[in-house]
C-alpha cells in the first residue's frame, strides 16, 4: 500500500476514534449534552463512510489489492 494511502488510512482511523471518544465523555458527563453525543456520533458516521470510500477507490486504482483469506 503506498505511504500516501497508509496515512490518510490512519489519520481517519484516528480521527474516528477521537470521535467515538469524544462521543463517550459527553454520554458519560455530568451534563448530559445529548446534542453534542449526537454530533460526535454523526460525524464518526461520516467519517466511516469516508474511510470506506477511500479504501474502495484505492482498490479501483489498483493501490490496494484483497490477499484473499
Amino acid at each position: 500500500m503506498p505511504t500516501l494511502v497508509r496515512i490518510a488510512v490512519l489519520v481517519l482511523f484516528i480521527a474516528i476514534v477521537g470521535s467515538l471518544g469524544s462521543a463517550l465523555y459527553q454520554l458519560s458527563s455530568a451534563r448530559g449534552d445529548s446534542g453534542r453525543m449526537l454530533r460526535s456520533l454523526m460525524w464518526r458516521v461520516g467519517l466511516s463512510l469516508g474511510l470506506f470510500a477511500l479504501l474502495m477507490l484505492a482498490w479501483l486504482a489498483g493501490l490496494i489489492r484483497p490477499h484473499g483469506v
